[in-house]
């Protein structure tokens, strides 16, 4: 039932029909069982409900990475040995941070 199917009564002024105006289940009566874990949640689903709880944290956090972003171009540009020398570094770290999360996921199984 829509809001313009209702029905005034004529003499009160009050609606007819006072019932909700959606079908849909109330949304306090979740089973607490469905509800996924925040540990369960994957990395970008953890930055959508972060940032959803806190919009302006959100925000800031995408604004910190643009200046990063900038900052690592612009390291680039004035300094490409050591900008290439840095990065070929950090990524010898990622692929062995990769290698020992794989090993011990492994392992803890």
């Amino acid at each position: 039932m829509t809001d313009t199917d209702r029905s005034v009564d004529a003499e009160s002024g009050d609606p007819a029909d006072s019932g909700p105006l959606s079908d849909d289940p109330d949304p306090g009566d979740v089973d607490p069982d469905d509800v996924s874990e925040f540990g369960d949640l994957s990395i970008p689903q953890r930055a959508f409900v972060a940032a959803a709880q806190n919009p302006s944290r959100g925000l800031l956090v995408v604004g910190l990475f643009a200046f990063a972003l900038a900052f690592y171009a612009a390291f680039w540009l004035s300094f490409p040995r050591a900008a290439g020398l840095l990065s070929a570094v950090a990524l010898i770290v990622a692929a062995v941070a990769a290698l020992v999360y794989r090993l011990l996921d492994r392992v803890s199984g």
